[in-house]
């Protein structure tokens, strides 16, 4: 997040004082770089440019439109998991051609859509599914190009609730059944068989899940191939991890330094992957989400009231789990750092908290932070992936606005809610 930094004691993002935005616009609000979000998708498409490929990006982790059109424009493809995703990429300029449609539940309806449309590819999920596409294909005149994905039974090492490769999970078909599976898809007059698909997880930080999952898809790429099924495309998913931890250059509070291991750089992912990649004679896809926007975003929030009890100290915000969930839903870590700092630094242990009326509602928990006064702003940082689109309006609340900062410029990429929108609801 190098476009996120300090200067003269006031955070930046790019040319832009984060306070003049909170000034103009309020708070809480999303901020956006416009120069991280093209980066990180560059450094992507560099990592593996010594093969051929596609970088079809996730719009589970941000899919404001505004953001759909900077990465049309870059060339991405998308991985749409409904039938507002379709949509949404297609506004954004993404031709169909280049989505890949997603999930383990599509509806029939959802099914039609991706057909009419001509997506480039449909990732099948079971068996059932298999069918029901076939049945509406077959309808409709047409043959569904799909991609099996296979679940590879491989631990990611991540939290349980974003891993996605386990037997015990719902996503794919099962790696002992993809052959069979694999062999129905070819006799099936409304379906054409481009490909395979594995997702294991997503915040994946380092590459051995990824190495071995790669290795189950050769296997069966191979068990395929003497079967006579040949093969167009591999998707490999998405997935790679980003640091929410060092993500300015500003150093940690002294008692998390030591603690925390960087994930692995989009060239490390590439390196680690492109041997046996190079094994497959096919295009590769790739399905980033959280690494294109995650450091690209911040969620900045303005403190309401301090408060000590015997027990802990709190800091109580504008903005709580309805705008940003995962710390709630995943105990995940977002960095806090203050858009003023005072010197000297006075650490102190608090709690980071929102006005929504659960004890989860916590941006933070025993976090060491430097001393916070009423009215002051903070920035929870990393807050570009999952932030915004799982935003609700619990408690009735409002949901923030989007801005995405370019050089000098800023501009409302969303409008904060209003009561009346509220109302209608």
């Amino acid at each position: 997040m190098v476009h996120f930094y300090y200067q003269n004691s006031k955070l930046w993002v790019e040319e832009v004082a984060l306070q003049r935005i909170c000034e103009e616009v309020g708070t809480p609000v999303y901020v956006y770089s416009q120069r991280t979000l093209q980066e990180n998708y560059r450094m992507l498409e560099e990592a593996f440019e010594e093969i051929p490929h596609a970088i079809c990006y996730a719009l589970k982790a941000n899919a404001n439109l505004q953001i759909l059109r900077l990465l049309a424009d870059l060339g991405a493809g998308a991985d749409a998991a409904s039938v507002g995703e379709l949509q949404l990429a297609i506004r954004a300029g993404i031709k169909p051609e280049k989505i890949v449609f997603g999930g383990v539940g599509k509806r029939d309806d959802e099914i039609t859509f991706a057909l009419k449309k001509g997506v480039r590819t449909l990732n099948v999920e079971s068996e059932q599914e298999l069918q029901v596409i076939n049945q509406i294909a077959t309808k409709l005149g047409k043959q569904a190009p799909v991609n099996l994905r296979v679940n590879p039974d491989i631990d990611s090492n991540t939290h349980p609730y974003i891993a996605t490769g386990l037997k015990d999970n719902k996503f794919g078909i099962d790696s002992s059944q993809a052959v069979t599976v694999a062999k129905l898809a070819r006799s099936l007059p409304g379906i054409d068989l481009q490909g395979l698909h594995c997702h294991i997880g997503s915040q994946i930080v380092e590459t051995s899940p990824f190495v071995k999952a790669i290795q189950s898809l050769l296997k069966l790429y191979s068990d395929l191939r003497k079967e006579k099924i040949n093969l167009k495309m591999i998707n490999i998913g998405g997935g790679l991890g980003v640091d929410y931890h060092q993500v300015i250059e500003e150093p940690l509070p002294p008692q998390e330094i030591g603690n925390v291991t960087p994930p692995i750089s989009a060239a490390e992912f590439a390196s680690s992957l492109l041997p046996l990649l190079k094994q497959f004679p096919c295009e590769i896809i790739l399905e980033p989400g959280r690494f294109v926007t995650a450091n690209a975003g911040a969620l900045i929030t303005q403190v309401l009231y301090t408060k000590q009890t015997p027990n802990k100290k709190f800091v109580i915000v504008d903005t709580g789990m309805n705008d940003l969930l995962r710390p709630s839903l995943y105990y995940a870590y977002h960095r806090i750092v203050p858009l003023s700092k005072r010197e000297p630094v006075n650490w102190q242990k608090v709690d980071v908290v929102g006005p929504i009326c659960e004890s989860g509602d916590f941006l933070a928990k025993d976090r060491w932070l430097p001393e916070v006064q009423r009215g002051d702003y903070l920035a929870v940082l990393s807050a570009g992936a999952y932030g915004y689109a799982m935003a609700s309006n619990y408690n009735g609340r409002l949901r923030a606005p989007e801005v995405l900062v370019n050089g000098n410029q800023f501009r409302i990429i969303r409008q904060r809610e209003t009561i009346e929108q509220l109302l209608v609801k």
